[in-house]
């Protein structure tokens, strides 16, 4: 069979599989195995237990389950609540003040945790009822937090970009750098957006009504929030200073938000620490898993020389650049309407790159504008994980208000796409000037 036409069999197979309902990574094994073993006969079976493993064993890997023991000891604890009340107490008297104030704090729970439904859940209950109360309209209430959301996974440290590190054999420091200045800039735009849609729909006087607050009642927050932004600042530091490595860089951070957790939101019954190591454990596995299964996957589309042949197809379609920079966009957009971001950049990072390179872009430019795409799957149906998050915090919001309330911000996310294209450099810039040109 022409490899082309296997790889759409594959594609059409993949959908389906995982359309079943299965798990992502089971579904991705199913496929493998079955195409191989038709296709290349039983004695390539033999190399699949090797070509899992072998793809776990990477040091890189360990940064993984440290920056989610890190997010989870956060998530556990009331750090979003502190986080919405001090940025609250200090913006309250800023047009909009309020809207801004739970875009910042999902940004920086998003920052440290790394989840999108758990920033939407811990910023959303206080946030969302909180903005209903003082006149917002329910759609920005709802959209501006399910936006906020998807932060997580574009600014550092964020756990999507050390997959696309691993999987495509990147500079992960590098990565991090390259998503700081766009995770700005949708921060920015998502600010403007919410303003301006307070105001036109007539709400623009709701922050001036809001509650006045003492310079001591704004800095008596600081002494719960101002660690979480030291460990943020320090790992950083830890990663770009040359002081250590990613791997031992999330291993102080997730050291240090116990301790902080512990030590300042009394976080030191054994059962909610057992919470904690559970659920990351969970979390963890679940994603190593992924990453085991999409090496076999990849192996299977490049033992049947589907990779090479996709590859050779679209080089040779001799089209401008920018046109197939359009074309994956929408590929890219579409699976992340239906897959999990890790899901979709273990699948298709490995395959893209060798493209997008041979095309003259960046490959860590690539890495944000691929991540902010599954950023808009988040909050988009027919999954919109983000979504559902939200409905299930504010269940007498209808799903369509928080859809509508969101699409805004999916344009917003467009547009930041839009910028990056015209302007790279917004995200080469950082990390050539700290870490010098890539090689």
């Amino acid at each position: 069979m022409d490899p082309l036409t296997l790889g759409a069999l594959i594609g059409l197979a993949t959908v389906v599989v995982l359309f079943s309902g299965i798990s992502v990574a089971v579904g991705l094994l199913v496929v493998s195995t079955l195409f191989l073993l038709v296709f290349d006969g039983p004695a390539s079976l033999e190399l699949l237990p090797e070509i899992f493993f072998a793809n776990l064993d990477d040091f890189a890997l360990l940064s993984l389950p440290m920056f989610i023991i890190m997010g989870a000891s956060i998530a556990s604890t009331r750090a979003g609540a502190d986080l919405y009340e001090a940025l609250d107490r200090w913006l309250t008297r800023v047009p909009g003040g309020l809207v801004v104030s739970n875009l910042g704090a999902c940004a920086l729970f998003a920052a440290m945790s790394g989840s999108s439904p758990a920033t939407c859940a811990a910023i959303g209950k206080m946030g969302i009822p909180e903005m209903r109360k003082r006149g917002y309209p329910s759609s920005v209430a709802a959209g501006s937090i399910a936006a906020g959301g998807t932060l997580g996974i574009l600014i550092p440290p964020s756990v999507t970009m050390i997959v696309y590190g691993i999987s495509t054999e990147t500079s992960i420091g590098r990565l991090f750098l390259a998503g700081v200045v766009p995770g700005l800039v949708l921060v920015v735009l998502f600010m403007a957006w919410s303003i301006f849609s307070t105001w036109r729909q007539g709400a623009a006087h709701v922050a001036l009504s809001a509650t006045r607050y003492t310079w001591a009642e704004r800095a008596e927050m600081l002494p719960r929030v101002l660690p979480f932004l030291a460990i943020i600042v320090g790992v950083l530091y830890a990663l770009y200073g040359g002081v250590a490595t990613p791997s031992e860089t999330a291993a102080v951070g997730a050291l240090l938000c116990i301790v902080v957790a512990v030590v300042i939101y009394r976080l030191f019954h054994p059962k909610a620490l057992w919470v904690v190591l559970r659920d990351s454990t969970r979390e963890s596995v679940m994603i190593l898993f992924i990453i085991g299964a999409a090496g076999v996957f990849a192996f299977m589309m490049s033992n049947l020389f589907v990779t090479q042949s996709i590859a050779e197809w679209i080089k040779d379609l001799e089209v401008n650049r920018w046109v197939l920079m359009t074309v994956i966009n929408v590929f890219l957009l579409v699976a992340g309407f239906f897959l999990p971001p890790v899901a979709v950049i273990l699948m298709t990072a490995p395959i893209l790159l060798p493209i997008v390179t041979s095309a003259g872009f960046d490959p860590y430019w690539f890495a944000v504008i691929l991540t902010i795409n599954m950023e808009i799957g988040l909050i988009s149906p027919p999954v919109g994980l983000n979504l559902y998050v939200i409905n299930g915090i504010a269940p007498d919001i209808p799903l369509k208000t928080i859809l509508l309330g969101s699409l805004p911000y999916v344009l917003c996310m467009i547009v930041a796409i839009v910028i990056l294209s015209i302007f790279p450099w917004l995200a080469t810039g950082l990390p050539n000037l700290l870490m010098g040109p890539a090689l």
